[in-house]
């Protein structure tokens, strides 16, 4: 009995960024360096097989500083950032610090502090709770920085007459509806200082770029990634808004609904900034046992930025 034929077109780019992909080897290059364990503030990024691999080789994942123990061991802040009080507290306790915060998000906390130096109030762009957003609020004073979420929250803002305001943005945030909440802002306040350079990552905006071209092509689009990864979710989100009835983000292989995938002919399928891609090739893996499947790759940018690593892990050659 002959199988059904599937087309697959995988989005490109996909999974790691430059972020994510220091981040990791941070982790991997102090394990083997130093041993373990190594202590990790919050997930490194926002996936589960990533932190469960690293887990496995001897990092020690926490959620505050207080869960580590008096150590020579590393610790290492996640590629989310932390606020201010968090590497003070560090070192307070001389805990040996590996900074693995995505260089991108590190460019948003000096703008907001330069913002915070010429006297405005900063207006940050983001989803509430996120670690990002925390790590950004954290680079100033308590009351220095009003978080909004949507245009309606423009509407409700309040602010004493002459107060200088300024904007910065989450790297993760869906390119269009940041864009919306951005013209909102400049329409209320129309001297409100801007970003030097947007502040949605490249990363995000690429991917969210490849989602835009394939989903009105295709039945479905699987996005594989984290739940609590907010770069995933607005993959799917750009996917539904682009026309794809059936956009849906899953973990890995073992998530996928085969019953609400009945008859499809055609599937995209992309992959957040922190989903390896050995689970994109599981999933495809998967299809493959049920379909006769073909692959496409659609290809919408090329990306060849890499970051440095800290100093103190760079090969002495290097430093």
């Amino acid at each position: 009995m002959s199988r059904p034929r599937l087309k697959i077109l995988l989005c490109a780019p996909r999974g790691f960024c430059a972020g994510v992909d220091r981040a990791i080897q941070i982790v991997d290059l102090a394990l083997a360096r130093f041993g373990a364990p190594v202590y990790v503030r919050h997930e490194i990024v926002h996936n589960k097989y990533v932190v469960d691999e690293l887990r496995a080789k001897g990092a020690v994942f926490v959620e505050e500083l207080d869960e580590i123990p008096p150590t020579d061991q590393p610790v290492v802040f996640s590629a989310h950032g932390v606020a201010r009080s968090v590497p003070e507290a560090a070192a307070a306790r001389n805990l040996f610090q590996l900074d693995a915060t995505c260089p991108l998000v590190t460019k948003v906390h000096r703008e907001a502090e330069i913002h915070h130096r010429k006297g405005r109030h900063v207006i940050l762009i983001g989803h509430e709770g996120h670690p990002e957003v925390i790590g950004t609020m954290g680079q100033l004073p308590e009351g220095a920085v009003t978080l909004i979420e949507t245009i309606d929250d423009v509407g409700r803002l309040d602010f004493p007459a002459g107060t200088a305001l300024s904007y910065t943005t989450q790297t993760t945030l869906s390119v269009d509806d940041t864009r919306a909440i951005v013209e909102a802002l400049s329409a209320r306040f129309p001297d409100i200082a801007a970003p030097h350079k947007g502040d949605i990552c490249y990363a995000t905006t690429n991917r969210q770029a490849a989602v835009r071209a394939v989903a009105p092509l295709v039945d479905a689009l699987l996005v594989v990634g984290a739940p609590n990864s907010s770069n995933s979710q607005r993959l799917r989100e750009v996917a539904a808004r682009e026309g794809c009835a059936r956009a849906v983000l899953i973990q890995r292989a073992t998530d996928i609904d085969w019953s609400a995938l009945e008859g499809i002919a055609t599937l995209g399928i992309t992959a957040g900034a922190s989903a390896p891609e050995i689970l994109v090739e599981e999933v495809i893996d998967a299809f493959a046992a049920r379909y006769e499947v073909s692959v496409e790759t659609v290809r919408t940018a090329d990306e060849t930025i890499a970051f440095t690593l800290p100093r103190q892990l760079r090969d002495p050659s290097e430093a």
